[in-house]
């Protein structure tokens, strides 16, 4: 187990005139799991692969327990990677798929079978070792890639996008046998993904890209509380928070005919800044559907997920809202209702120019 620290770690790639990683800063404590998501080309696998040695450092650099791996060749940084495609022989059993790299190393044949077996037994494998993958399901076969890395007693896994093979229920699956996993090994772990929700429910802490730089390193709840940015707010949180910019009023914010109001801290602030408009972000469970008060606004659709609905709107200036709906009480397609913060909801403002909070 090791310490991770990216010090204005970059990455650009031949024939480009973008960074791939632009001055990435990471501490990344020992035994934490954390997650580096964002959307495609952010980054983020970039990122990943140089810790593993798999990319080059163009600038700045990146320390496993406190070693600088500048340089150090990928089989050398005592790492273990497990990929999207499993990566397994297919001619060889589960067990000897899990203990080929202890082979390599010249391991004895005993000492391979005792410790593939503890690994077998931990992700419940046991009655398969002597299996050739192609008997096994997708989910099984992640978890001999995730053995194989096991085996190995890395410092750190280097894990890249391993369930996007896995269709929706196995991934939720096995997104928690990892996750569970991982606790108990205690063992340093950096995972990407392009999935928010799988971010959020794994991770100890979460590193947010875009265009190759951080957006925001924080744990998942301060994620959703307190983004950083306005990329932030709408990349984290399914559905989206609800981001508007709008025309600021002497109570608040302008949407058509109707007012929402802001707190008079809030307004201070803006009138500070000397701001004619805002971002205005709101998450879907923090607005109420009522019969007075608020905006009106028109339903477009009922989304209705049993525990729950969501009720997509526009307002007559075209301004569209999401809100979280009782599903048995939720109102019909191209009804007329009016939305409204909720006493407890947040309102969340962005400036409009750099999409930096503001409060």
């Amino acid at each position: 187990m090791a310490t991770i620290t990216y010090r204005n770690a970059s990455c650009i790639y031949e024939g480009s005139d973008k960074l791939a990683v632009d001055s990435l800063n990471l501490e990344i404590d020992d035994g934490e799991f954390v997650v580096l998501v964002g959307p495609s080309g952010s980054g983020k696998s970039t990122a990943l692969r140089m810790l593993a040695g798999l990319e080059d450092i163009d600038e700045g650099s990146i320390e496993i327990g406190g070693k600088d791996m500048t340089g150090v060749a990928s089989k050398d940084r005592d790492i273990a990677m497990v990929f999207q495609n499993y990566a397994l022989y297919p001619n060889k059993t589960v067990a000897e798929n899990m203990g080929f790299a202890l082979k390599l190393r010249g391991v004895s044949a005993d000492e391979r079978r005792r410790k593939v077996e503890d690994a077998a037994k931990l992700l419940d494998l046991t009655e398969f070792l002597d299996r050739k993958p192609g008997k096994l399901s997708g989910g099984q076969r992640q978890r001999v890639a995730m053995g194989r890395a096991i085996v190995r007693e890395p410092q750190v896994f280097c894990m890249d996008e391993p369930l996007s093979n896995l269709d929706a229920k196995l991934r939720v699956q096995t997104r928690t046998e990892i996750a569970a996993l991982q606790r108990r090994l205690g063992t340093t772990t950096v995972y990407v993904t392009h999935d928010q929700v799988e971010a959020m429910t794994m991770g100890d802490r979460v590193a947010v890209l875009r265009n190759g730089q951080l957006q925001q390193f924080a744990a998942p709840n301060d994620l959703y509380d307190k983004p950083a940015n306005a990329f932030v707010a709408g990349f984290i949180g399914s559905p989206a928070m609800n981001l508007v910019t709008l025309p600021i009023t002497s109570d608040g914010v302008q949407v058509g005919d109707d007012t929402l109001p802001l707190e008079r801290d809030q307004l201070t602030l803006l009138h500070d800044a000397g701001l004619q408009e805002v971002t205005m972000g709101i998450r879907p469970e923090q607005l109420e559907i009522a019969d007075s008060g608020g905006m009106e606004v028109v339903v477009d659709l009922v989304e209705d997920l049993g525990s729950e609905a969501y009720v997509y709107t526009h307002a007559g200036s075209g301004v569209q809202m999401v809100a979280r709906s009782n599903p048995r009480t939720a109102p019909k397609l191209a009804d007329t209702v009016r939305l409204r913060k909720r006493p407890d909801g947040v309102v969340h403002l962005f400036n409009p120019d750099t999409g930096e909070r503001l409060a």
